[in-house]
């Protein structure tokens, strides 16, 4: 007969045989017995946050990182809701997190009892599966099945709710079972070899192709970007990414045109509007990267490689899925196409050549071009220095969210996958600080820098006090400029310059602030200074605080505006002038 153990002593039975080490979390009431528990799991170390919110970005940084699950472990109420932000924001992004809450007692449940609140019914749209466990008994199996849910198919969050008698009551642990038909998902591919058939004809038949790729390529793992990179090779084919799967391809080679979308090089969006043949590998046709949808690459065939199903024709209707897992799917493809065309990378190269003339004419606008200054910092001058002084280093990179967070994406070139870490779907200001410190666990040797805003990074500045308790050298590189930049440059299209609540009036001394909280600050407010400057960061095995004091007015081009096709881009102040006496207004 199996020994009896405490709820609390389940919950880290599991969290030791799904190999966890790392969990980020902050103590309250209704999970006092599991943080009692803590004591005696030294394997497991537990990173005590400053808000629930950065303990979720934590963990998400951790995971995107390292491609591990990460956990998060909060109180009940304001402990859980605390938590919602980060649990959609990996919901959106893809990324798999077990969330562990604290409940009351079962017997307190909807009497509206102290730090009571719904966790379940409040996380259901933002989690894959949540649960309340009400019976000890069947606690392991529940946690094993929210490990389980979290990597399978489409990664993503979950969350167990444990009322705090149940932490206390004593039950029986269940081991993990490999393809015990919990919850399973077959990644794959199992369509008709005439799918497949279908999808190398039209390769063959193509003369303006080009390839779309998105997170999911990294979510599929190291040999789905392998094999990523093989298939293009094979065959030539010109290819883009959004935000999320930058680092996919590496981005300094000649047939990688650049991100795509809203502030996507000129040459990638007009690729993908004029192609004959689109592949989506791993992408889902997001809002910032199709534009105008009835003008979204219209007289193209489009095929969708995706793992999730319901991601198939939700947004563009498409002429061939191929469901399954990235890896399986180009794998197969792969293949096939050697098999039944040993010659085709030297044959296809000639059919092509008209289309790469076509995109070398795009690319000579050098859309990512600006005038520098020698007076003051420009942000995208400071991000290539960024990026010239620490890409011999294997950097890892995450962002806050706004202009900086494009002008990284622009600016910065990824070679390796999960090095690029930001809020994609959800867009959220904050994630970056905590991310950088979830990442830094991960990867307790790398180099770690988060690319700031100074609006963005005071959502969140408090988790500092979590860099310096757990020596944790992360970079925060600030691109200040005072305002709300992306909203400020919205204003100026859409609202007549007029900067209602933009501007940032009291910000604080970064350098000061840095001081205060036990780390390193630094400025720099002068273009000849910066290489120096960064320098210094980088000497610096603590955490550091860089305030990089920008051009306060620079917009962020190229730019679609809403509504618009992807040929219709805003390359710089002339462009953005003539559509707005043109038409009056832009729509953003």
């Amino acid at each position: 007969m199996s020994k009896l153990l405490t709820g609390a002593q389940i919950v880290f039975e599991v969290l030791a045989d799904q190999n966890v080490s790392h969990i980020f979390g902050y103590p309250g009431g209704a999970v006092l017995p599991i943080y009692d528990e803590l004591k005696n799991h030294k394997k497991i170390k537990h990173i005590l946050v400053r808000h629930e919110q950065g303990a979720g970005h934590a963990a998400e940084g951790y995971a995107r990182s390292s491609g591990k699950t990460g956990v998060i472990l909060v109180t009940s109420g304001p402990g859980a809701t605390n938590t919602v932000t980060a649990l959609t924001d990996a919901y959106m992004d893809s990324i798999p997190l077990v969330c562990i809450t604290g409940q009351v007692p079962t017997h307190l449940i909807g009497t509206d009892a102290f730090q009571e609140c719904d966790t379940t019914g409040i996380t259901r749209p933002c989690t894959k599966h949540n649960w309340l466990v009400k019976d000890v008994n069947k606690l392991s199996t529940v946690l094993h099945k929210a490990f389980e849910v979290a990597k399978s198919g489409r990664p993503g969050p979950v969350l167990v709710d444990i009322p705090k008698d149940i932490q206390f009551k004593k039950g029986k642990y269940v081991k993990p079972k490999k393809n015990n038909g919990i919850y399973k998902v077959d990644t794959k591919f199992n369509g008709h070899h005439n799918d497949i058939d279908t999808t190398i004809e039209l390769i063959k038949n193509s003369k303006k192709p080009i390839l779309y790729t998105g997170g999911g390529v990294i979510n599929s793992g190291p040999e789905a970007t392998k094999l990523l990179r093989e298939f293009v090779s094979l065959t030539g084919f010109p290819i883009t990414s959004t935000l999320q799967g930058l680092g996919a391809y590496p981005g300094q080679d000649p047939q990688f045109l650049g991100m795509l979308g809203m502030h996507g090089t000129y040459e990638a969006n007009n690729a993908m509007h004029d192609c004959d043949l689109m592949i989506n590998i791993g992408a889902r046709f997001d809002d910032r990267i199709t534009g105008k949808i009835d003008e979204f690459s219209p007289g193209s065939k489009k095929i969708h490689i995706d793992i999730d199903p319901s991601s198939i024709n939700k947004n563009v209707s498409v002429d061939l899925a191929l469901v399954g897992d990235v890896k399986s799917v180009l794998e197969k493809l792969i293949t096939v196409l050697k098999k039944k065309n040993p010659n085709f990378a030297k044959s296809n190269k000639q059919k092509i050549s008209a289309w790469w003339k076509q995109i070398d004419q795009w690319r000579k606008k050098d859309s990512l071009g600006f005038v520098n200054s020698k007076e003051v910092i420009k942000p995208q001058y400071a991000v290539q220095r960024l990026y010239e002084l620490t890409k011999a280093k294997d950097a890892f990179i995450t962002t806050e969210v706004g202009q900086h967070q494009m002008w990284a994406a622009q600016h910065y070139k990824f070679d390796k996958p999960n090095r690029w870490m930001t809020s994609g779907g959800l867009g959220t200001m904050g994630y970056g600080l905590p991310a950088a410190i979830g990442v830094q666990v991960a990867n307790p040797n790398k180099l770690v820098i988060d690319i700031a805003g100074e609006a963005s990074v005071l959502m969140t500045m408090q988790e500092m006090s979590t860099a310096v308790q757990y020596k944790l050298p992360i970079k925060i590189f600030i691109l200040n400029n005072e305002y709300m930049g992306m909203v400020r440059q919205w204003q100026e299209l859409l609202h007549d310059k007029n900067y209602s609540e933009s501007y940032t009036a009291a910000l604080p001394d970064f350098v000061k602030l840095a001081e205060a909280y036990g780390c390193v600050g630094i400025r720099a407010r002068k273009p000849d200074e910066l290489d120096s400057k960064i320098q210094e960061m980088l000497s610096v095995d603590k955490p550091v605080i860089f305030d990089c004091v920008v051009d306060k007015v620079e917009n962020c081009y190229p730019m679609i505006p809403s509504g618009k096709p992807h040929n219709q881009m805003l390359l710089g102040e002339k462009d953005e002038e003539d559509t707005i006496s043109d038409e009056g207004k832009v729509l953003v």
